[in-house]
């Protein structure tokens, strides 16, 4: 396996969203103990397909969080050796049944044909992923921000979202205020 840290050509300088926008009805389940039994499913069909890639894999997103009330869309981030040498990683995703969303500077995006699966990639050492897993890994633990997030994610549902990208916005400045708590905790945490 050759996989240099060079990237083969330069990445995308712009956001192509396959498809176009999408409108969509928001709607949260109570926590779904199946989630994780479906992110294992996709976690193989990814590990199988990409055989010859070294790559990390990782549960993200609410459906992730056990308690938390979720859009019923598993996501998942992989990480790659180089975002551009999409012939590594993309193709074969896409012969596995994958199809592809968004192509953007530094990540790609491809999801199950009915949307309930969406796979992240981005390149390994992106500092995306760690704030992923910081949201996650505090949300699992901290009560009080579950439930801040969840009422926050409830208090959107009665607008009309023109994309999915609109949602996601929307939670940015509560998301923010979370991982600042989450970050002054492993602060104390490492100084004690």
């Amino acid at each position: 396996m050759n996989e240099s840290s060079n990237p083969r050509r330069p990445d995308t300088t712009t956001v192509e969203l396959v498809g176009g926008p999408e409108a969509i009805e928001v709607e949260l389940h109570s926590y779904d103990p199946q989630w994780p039994a479906i992110y294992a499913e996709h976690r193989q069909r990814i590990v199988d397909a990409l055989a010859d890639v070294t790559f990390t894999i990782e549960h993200i997103g609410s459906t992730s969080v056990p308690g938390l009330a979720a859009k019923p869309i598993i996501d998942i981030v992989v990480t790659v050796a180089d975002i551009t040498a999409e012939e590594r990683y993309l193709d074969p995703l896409l012969a596995a049944g994958y199809v592809l969303r968004v192509r953007e500077p530094a990540h790609r995006l491809v999801r199950t044909p009915a949307r309930d699966v969406h796979v992240h990639l981005l390149e390994r050492g992106d500092p995306a992923v760690d704030e992923y897993l910081l949201l996650r890994d505090h949300l699992r633990s901290n009560a009080d921000d579950r439930a801040l997030y969840e009422s926050t994610k409830r208090s959107l549902l009665n607008q009309r979202w023109a994309d999915m990208n609109d949602y996601a916005e929307a939670k940015t400045t509560v998301i923010l205020a979370i991982k600042a708590r989450a970050r002054a905790r492993a602060a104390r945490l490492n100084a004690e």
